[in-house]
């Protein structure tokens, strides 16, 4: 066996400190990525804002498409620490800080420290785990918990082999399993076990799968598990249904959900995206064929079977079904950590390295740091449908009450924005919407209905209700497409928001079409209201009349105007619903 230096040991509280310092160095450099992002804060907004900590909603209707351990942690980080983006994506940056500090204890304890080291810079410097640590959707979630449960689990199963204390580490186990649960659901606990059973009968350890069947461990994953599931049944009937037979196993095993992909999409994906240290796979496949006679070698071939059990499970889990997202894998990581590590170190044996690491692996780590923030700051200047340029101005003029109507899209980051206190009018051909189906957020907001049909039928509207929103002496606030006005005319007298999303936009990167995004289709417009007793209400404006002219220039902003944002200028009742 090699032998590597391990150097000054590294203090396991440092560790946990500098891998969340890491990941959270830039998660606030970007606005939040549209669809899952701004789903998934507007939920954690409302909860905050209503004060409902066990319903999610989406735009105030009942949202179950996952649970609510995303959404509770989400809501906890922003009451701390403000609604900002870097707040927003805490939850993610503490779990995959848990499952990279646990993957350097667990690999330290059990093989040694050069290659915990090691094995610890190599995934917090995959572009993947790092900008997944940045992504405020369920995938990092429950990849962190999957991660320390099938560490746990492992750790109980060799402290109980060389008759150390090993119950602790058991019952941790069971309790990130309930929690990978309210993570993400099934696949939560499901995952775990499967890796420990593979892993289990490839290295023959019966004892390991007594560990999956514990009566203590059950129990202790039935207390944090469970309630919220029943909680949630016994207030809605179709709970169960919906969340388990819909969300889980129709979309696992049927098709016409999004991102259809072929069964070796992950194979690719998986090795660009943990690139430059995926150059190693070749050797780290051979190198588990490689046998020693030493006991510390064995132990440390049972650690690679565990490693590689992991990641393959976790690779042709999420093959199987058709709709792939890149998220899904996000789990496999930790052991591709390990396994690159162990690759690029057994490349060194028979060289003297009882000295610091050589030049060219620091050079490389570095290299791959800098890739990784590169790839953060790239996305910055790429924003794809986000409200927020817009928002800036509008949320200062916005009053209390003044509703907020969404024309034929949602936008799902308004609610974070703009802080909304009410959840928004949504405009659409909901009969047609229902009739295509489909896995848009058009169904999200339907299948939300479905759960809470009075609200539902007050929020989600038809073209002929719009009087009743808009003929009113307050003003509202209007999101749509930029050119909206081409279906309803009577936009072209909405004053459009200073800063909004649009080629005129003030210099943000993001305005310019030609940088292949989709930002600029996004406006927010004021309409200052009329009275609903104006019969001319929504009325089509005439060619030629003052009502269609342009308005003249704004003249430039005092230092106060700048501060408040612009004031509205009159603006005619009469418009039409075109």
């Amino acid at each position: 066996m090699r032998r590597v230096s391990p150097g000054t040991p590294w203090s396991a509280a440092a560790v946990a400190l500098c891998c969340v310092a890491w990941l959270a160095l830039t998660a606030g450099w970007r606005p939040l990525t549209m669809p899952d992002e701004g789903r998934y804060v507007g939920v954690a907004w409302e909860m905050l804002r209503s004060g409902n900590w066990t319903v999610p909603t989406l735009n105030g209707l009942p949202f179950f498409h996952k649970p609510p351990l995303l959404y509770w942690l989400t809501a906890a980080s922003i009451a701390v620490f403000g609604p900002n983006e870097w707040a927003a994506r805490l939850g993610p940056v503490l779990a995959a800080s848990a499952s990279a500090w646990g993957l350097f204890i667990f690999v330290r304890r059990w093989v040694d420290e050069a290659s915990a080291r090691l094995s610890l810079l190599v995934l917090l410097t995959m572009p993947m785990f790092f900008i997944g640590a940045q992504f405020t959707n369920h995938d990092m979630l429950v990849a962190g918990c999957i991660g320390v449960t099938v560490l746990l689990a492992a750790q109980a199963t060799l402290a109980a082999e060389a008759g150390q204390p090993h119950r602790w580490a058991l019952l941790g186990a069971f309790i990130f399993a309930a929690l990978g649960m309210l993570a993400k659901g099934l696949i939560g606990f499901v995952l775990p076990v499967m890796v420990i059973f593979v892993w289990a009968l490839v290295t023959r350890r019966p004892k390991a799968l007594l560990h999956l069947v514990w009566p203590p461990g059950l129990i202790a994953f039935a207390l944090v598990a469970a309630p919220w599931f029943v909680a949630m049944q016994g207030r809605f009937e179709s709970f169960f249904h919906y969340f388990f037979v819909v969300q889980h196993f129709q979309r696992f095993s049927a098709g016409g959900f999004n991102n259809a992909q072929p069964f070796f999409f992950f194979v690719p994906v998986v090795l660009l995206l943990s690139l430059p240290w995926s150059m190693w796979i070749y050797r780290a496949i051979r190198l588990q064929w490689t046998r020693g006679s030493s006991a510390a070698e064995q132990k440390r071939r049972d650690v690679r079977w565990l490693m590689w059990a992991w990641a393959l499970v976790v690779i042709v889990f999420f093959s199987i079904p058709k709709s792939k997202l890149v998220g899904y894998v996000l789990p496999a990581l930790p052991p591709l950590a390990f396994l690159l590590a162990d690759a690029v170190l057994a490349g060194r044996a028979g060289r003297p390295i009882d000295g610091p690491e050589p030049r060219w692996l620091s050079f490389l780590v570095m290299g791959a740091a800098v890739l990784c923030v590169g790839v953060a700051v790239g996305a910055a200047f790429f924003p794809r449908n986000s409200v927020k340029l817009a928002a800036r101005d509008a949320v200062l003029r916005m009053k209390p009450g003044e509703p907020v109507l969404m024309l034929d899209r949602y936008a799902y980051d308004a609610a974070f924005y703009l802080r909304l206190a009410q959840p928004a009018y949504v405009v659409e051909d909901w009969a047609a919407a229902r009739r295509a189906g489909g896995d848009n957020w058009r169904m999200e907001l339907l299948d939300a209905g479905d759960f809470d049909a009075t609200l539902a039928a007050r929020l989600l509207l038809g073209v002929d209700r719009l009087p009743a929103v808009l003929c009113r002496p307050t003003a509202s606030w209007i999101i749509g497409d930029a050119k909206a006005d081409q279906r309803y005319p009577w936009l072209v007298l909405a004053e459009g928001v200073s800063g909004q999303v649009g080629q005129e936009a003030s210099g943000h990167p993001s305005a310019s079409p030609k940088r292949g995004n989709r930002a600029n289709d996004l406006a927010i417009r004021r309409f200052a209201g009329s009275p609903a007793s104006d019969a001319r209400c929504l009325e089509t404006p005439t060619s030629g009349s003052p009502e269609t002219s342009p308005p003249p220039p704004s003249p430039a902003p005092t230092s106060e105007a700048s501060r408040t944002g612009p004031r509205s200028s009159a603006v005619p009742a009469r418009k039409s619903l075109g």
